[in-house]
Formats: structure tokens, C-alpha cells, sequence
């Protein structure tokens, strides 16, 4: 009897020790944080290229209409899908953030952030905008990117 209570402390000692082993290093991690960025995006000027390709500049406003930025948008269009997708970059106080876009014939825009500088360095997440009016020229963007 004392043998298997033995056994079973020895038994319950290592399995503890091996989770403690195994959460330690998740403890010891770096912390994610996520942080959201809303701002309304402004056009201020667009270029076409050619026939499938263009540009687009924009002042990034807040809530209030107080500037926080800026961002450039470059689209290819693919004439055989009515789709376009194509980079884009905010240029903010805390630094450059970069995405990808994928317009669809949905009013909601998806995309993904790919990286940036600064603040910005190492950010993973997703962008989603809408347009606030027929003309496209004022769109509602929400960025959620992690780092």
C-alpha cells in the first residue's frame, strides 16, 4: 500500500511538473495586443494608369474631423471578374502601416495588414471600409491589427 501511494506521488510530481514545464514558457511569451484604428478616409486625388491600374490619394480624418493621416491606395482591376485588389499604405503619427485590399461587388471592402514601421512593425490584422456616400469619395475605415 505504501509502495502504490509511492508510485502515485512520484506519478502526480512529474505530471505536475511537466504542465509547470509547459506553461512557463507560454507565461514567459511577449503579450499580443490588439488595438483598432476608425478613421474616415477622404479622397483627395486619383490617377488611372492604364486600363487596369490606378491610384488614389486620401486624407484620413477622425470622428471629430481633426487630421490623423494619410493613405495611398494603388488597385489592379481584372476586367474579366469586375474585381480589383491592390496595396495600401497609412502613413500616421506612430508610423507606416501597409495592407492588401480586395474590392469585390460588395459595399464592404476587405482586406488584410501586412506590416509597417514604427508602431507598426510586425502588425498582423484586417482592414474593412465602406463608402458614406454614392460618389465613393468619403469611406469609413476600421483597422484591428495586433503586434
Amino acid at each position: 500500500m505504501k509502495a502504490r501511494t509511492s508510485i502515485a506521488a512520484i506519478g502526480t510530481a512529474i505530471a505536475l511538473g511537466g504542465t509547470g514545464a509547459f506553461l512557463l514558457p507560454a507565461a514567459a511569451s511577449p503579450r499580443v495586443v490588439t488595438h483598432t484604428v476608425k478613421f474616415i478616409s477622404i479622397r483627395k486625388d486619383s490617377a488611372n494608369f492604364s486600363k487596369t491600374s490606378s491610384g488614389q490619394a486620401d486624407l484620413d480624418v477622425n470622428h471629430a474631423g481633426k487630421t490623423v493621416g494619410y493613405d495611398m491606395l494603388h488597385f489592379t482591376f481584372n476586367p474579366t471578374t469586375g474585381h480589383a485588389s491592390g496595396g495600401v499604405t497609412l502613413d500616421t503619427a506612430g508610423g507606416f502601416l501597409y495592407g492588401v485590399l480586395r474590392i469585390t461587388n460588395n459595399p464592404v471592402i476587405h482586406g488584410r495588414v501586412t506590416g509597417g514601421t514604427g508602431a507598426f512593425r510586425g502588425a498582423t490584422g484586417t482592414i474593412t471600409a465602406k463608402a458614406l456616400n454614392k460618389a465613393g469619395t468619403r469611406t469609413a475605415v476600421t483597422i484591428t491589427y495586433h503586434r
